[in-house]
């Protein structure tokens, strides 16, 4: 049975989601980083968990993108930011099947971009993630050492099939191991199962590229204190950087000056 989400966010710090949580499960990772309360825009990017707004960009300058350094403000229902190129308008809701998250950004038309809501989940080493299968899926570079081929020289990525691109399994989450591995993967849904929980994060945008982006840390980032963390990140676009982004892996603003999408959220679903 479906059951409702309930959520909080810190507009003062970046907008970010801090609690995601159904009775007696609290899906968000989070982690102590005292140093999150005074950063500014363009600062490298502070890992305190939870589910960050990262936009125009995951990767690559400005680190995060340019909307978690920035406080928000509240106008009616909706969040709002405002950056040096763009405002984002986030309204969130409750539903009987967990929560709905509807945004607007606006921007002059022509503006590219990729947002993700880059939400670090905590899971078990039991955790699996249930995408479409066979779907088309970007590998990065953090990934060379685990594959049996050699990278490309010079290559932002290598493609293969979901769940296993490349022959590099990545559906079951296991055991720390000491790896880190970054994914976009070509769909729009993704069901997390651990045991008996299910969380499905679905993203729908019109005309606008879609995919779930996956960060994989079983204890290999950062070098020197490396911890554990589980990114499930449905995006607009298919490149964690922008400045990577090939014709047709960004958004772009259109002649009415905003992109919309919806982010849905959905507990205890009945995901395969």
């Amino acid at each position: 049975m479906s059951v409702p989400l309930d959520i909080v966010t810190d507009l003062a710090h970046g907008g970010r989601w801090t609690s995601l949580r159904t009775a007696g499960r609290e899906w968000l990772w989070r982690r102590e980083a005292p140093e999150r309360e005074g950063v500014s825009p363009g600062v490298p990017f502070v890992d305190a968990g939870g589910l960050e707004e990262c936009v125009p960009t995951v990767r690559g300058l400005p680190d995060h993108g340019d909307a978690w350094s920035r406080p928000w403000t509240r106008d009616g229902d909706a969040d709002v930011v405002h950056c040096e190129r763009f405002t984002l308008t986030r309204t969130i809701r409750g539903t009987a099947d967990g929560a709905e998250a509807d945004y607007v950004l606006t921007a002059d038309t022509g503006f590219r971009f990729v947002w993700a809501a880059h939400a670090l989940l905590d899971l078990s080493d039991r955790a699996t993630l249930h995408l479409r299968d066979r779907a088309r899926t970007r590998l990065f570079p953090e990934a060379a050492p685990l594959l049996e081929r050699e990278w490309p020289a010079g290559a932002p990525w290598v493609e293969g099939g979901w769940p296993a691109p490349c022959g590099l399994r990545l559906d079951h989450l296991g055991p720390d191991d000491g790896t880190a591995v970054g994914a976009v993967v070509d769909a729009s849904r993704c069901c997390v199962h651990d045991d008996a929980d299910r969380l499905s994060l679905a993203i729908e945008a019109d005309g606008q590229p879609l995919s779930v982006a996956l960060w994989r840390n079983l204890g290999g980032f950062p070098d020197g204190r490396p911890y554990r963390s589980t990114g499930v990140e449905p995006m607009l676009g298919r490149v964690f950087d922008l400045n990577e982004a090939e014709p047709g892996d960004a958004a772009r603003v259109p002649a009415s000056g905003e992109v919309r999408w919806r982010l849905t959220l959905t507990a205890n679903c009945h995901c395969p």
